[in-house]
């Protein structure tokens, strides 16, 4: 059973910067992508970012510029730097994991908290 494990939320003033952090229980060679959702109160989970097996990253425009996706193939980890936060940042983050063949599957993590103040 895939686990992900997300870190990093945590309480941070407008402008400021955090790194999340999204530790997979096995290698995340094995996904055909990884990304980062969030969710705020009353709203749909919406993409942040993800970044495929090769490396290529893909931002929605409430991310472009301001944060960056990577991943650590030998720490079995995906990050998301995220810069110049905004109150409208706040949310929950979840990170994602997605297999494509034979099928979609999709894993996700619990979730972890971001909030800006203004």
């Amino acid at each position: 059973q895939v686990q992900l494990v997300e870190s990093g939320g945590d309480l941070v003033q407008a402008g400021g910067s955090l790194r999340l952090s999204c530790a997979a229980s096995g290698s995340i060679d094995s996904f055909d992508a990884m990304g980062w959702y969030r969710q705020a109160p009353g709203k749909k989970r919406e993409l942040v970012a993800e970044i495929s097996k090769n490396g290529i990253p893909h931002y929605e425009d409430s991310a472009k510029g301001r944060f960056t996706i990577s991943r650590d193939n030998a720490e079995n980890t995906v990050y998301l730097q995220m810069n110049s936060l905004k109150p409208e940042d706040t949310a929950v983050y979840y990170c994602n994991a997605e297999t494509y063949n034979p099928y979609v599957i999709d894993y996700w993590g619990q979730g972890t908290q971001v909030t800006v103040s203004s």
